[in-house]
């Protein structure tokens, strides 16, 4: 294995753990935290209900993103959908002025950016995407 190869797979084991972590404690408190991230918005100019429901399905797409990181399951598509899914929270937090959370998200948006740019040293995947 190569030192690129090796660096790729810590990375994105690296990320997959965080990611399946994120959402895995969250579920066991999932109304707690699906409520304080609504409070979170009152004022905003977002929709509460619209909110309250991406608030619920947060920490399954944690896990579910965390999993297929992990794993190397379709890593080039995996990596995309986290990309957007950061997008996502880069765009709610925005709303809601909370420029440091942003900050946060830019470094998850780079390391996904990097992984996407290696993609070509992935080792050890369990179903690799198609090129």
């Amino acid at each position: 294995m190569s030192n690129h190869q090796l660096a790729f797979l810590l990375a994105r084991i690296t990320l997959g753990i965080n990611f399946f972590l994120h959402g895995f404690v969250r579920i066991p408190k999932l109304e707690a935290f699906t409520n304080g991230l609504t409070q979170g918005f009152e004022g905003t100019m977002l929709p509460l209900p619209l909110i309250e429901m991406v608030a619920y399905a947060i920490p399954f797409i944690e896990v579910v993103l965390g999993i297929f990181v992990f794993l190397g399951i379709f890593s080039k598509k995996t990596l995309a959908a986290a990309a957007i899914f950061i997008m996502l929270l880069i765009t709610g937090c925005a709303f809601k002025e909370d420029w440091s959370a942003i900050g946060t998200q830019m470094l998850y948006a780079l390391f996904i950016f990097f992984l996407i740019k290696n993609l070509e040293y992935e080792v050890w995947a369990v179903k690799k995407s198609k090129e």
